[in-house]
């Protein structure tokens, strides 16, 4: 295909050639200058679709550090020891960011992968009521990369009781970021924050916001239970990367324990350590 060609059909689709044969020069050159192209095409659609928003009022003043560590203390505090909760929660609370008009073209151009920039692009175009890049674009809430967690701006709209995607987004990041990272000492056996099955991953996420959700409203072990039925009952996840009947029965054990968050951790850690984990602890999380 021709390059306008190529750029087409990456923005409809986030998909590239990966060998980038329709730029001239060697395999270098030709990567280089297609993955500068493809980006700045990218933030070029996006700008043209939501030409002339400003940066949302509710947002105007926000203290998204000092809002980030209300919603994730509880978590942390529920899941690593004193000496190490200090660490992580500084990484964690510098760690959202809202996707807006005023840091979306920067955010685009610096994430690590076309994929990824595609993948919020449409965040974004979703989150202020803009026309997707693709038929098949994902509708998505929140996305994490390494230790940052990109949040929509719909956070701020969302009626559910039992969502919180800021957490839900922070939750990935205990098994993307390596303990080393944010200065705790790691082993071979213990290399992540947290040691999560790959294929329990969604489901922690979300026993993780619904359990969060529940200790903000529940003031007694009756509320917190009670809660936890009406979540089995009205909001579980429609996620077909989760069972939800297990994230229900997840939550409920949660809420009847006295650490919670020790109970999810406990039931999504592997059965059986596999050192093939070490090649697919890392990456990307998406949500919704």
């Amino acid at each position: 295909m021709s390059i306008p060609s190529e750029v087409e059909h990456f923005l409809r689709t986030g998909d590239y050639d990966v060998h980038c044969t329709a730029w001239p020069g060697d395999v270098l050159e030709r990567e280089r200058r297609a993955h500068g192209e493809l980006r700045q095409a990218l933030v070029m659609e996006v700008q043209r679709r939501t030409a002339g928003l400003d940066v949302p009022e509710k947002l105007q003043g926000l203290d998204v550090v000092a809002l980030t560590r209300r919603k994730v203390e509880p978590m942390v505090r529920g899941l690593f020891p004193r000496a190490e909760q200090e660490a992580v929660l500084a990484v964690l609370e510098r760690s959202v960011v809202f996707l807006t008009p005023a840091n979306m073209s920067q955010v685009l151009a610096e994430s690590s992968w076309l994929s990824t920039a595609w993948d919020l692009a449409n965040l974004y175009l979703l989150s202020v009521g803009a026309e997707l890049l693709g038929e098949d674009a994902p509708r998505l809430l929140g996305l994490s990369e390494h230790t940052t967690c990109y949040v929509s701006l719909a956070y701020f709209e969302e009626e559910s009781p039992f969502a919180d995607f800021l957490v839900h987004e922070a939750a990935h990041v205990f098994h993307n970021c390596k303990r080393r990272t944010v200065g705790l000492p790691g082993t071979r056996r213990r290399e992540w924050l947290l040691d999560i099955d790959f294929r329990k991953r969604e489901t922690f996420a979300y026993a993780c916001e619904a359990y969060s959700r529940i200790l903000e409203a529940g003031r007694s072990p009756r509320e917190r239970m009670a809660l936890a039925e009406e979540y089995a009952a009205c909001a579980a996840p429609a996620d077909e990367r989760v069972s939800v009947a297990e994230v229900v029965e997840l939550v409920r054990e949660a809420a009847a324990a006295r650490n919670g968050w020790k109970r999810i951790l406990t039931r999504c850690a592997p059965a059986v350590r596999d050192v093939t984990r070490v090649a697919v602890g890392g990456g990307l999380s998406i949500s919704r």
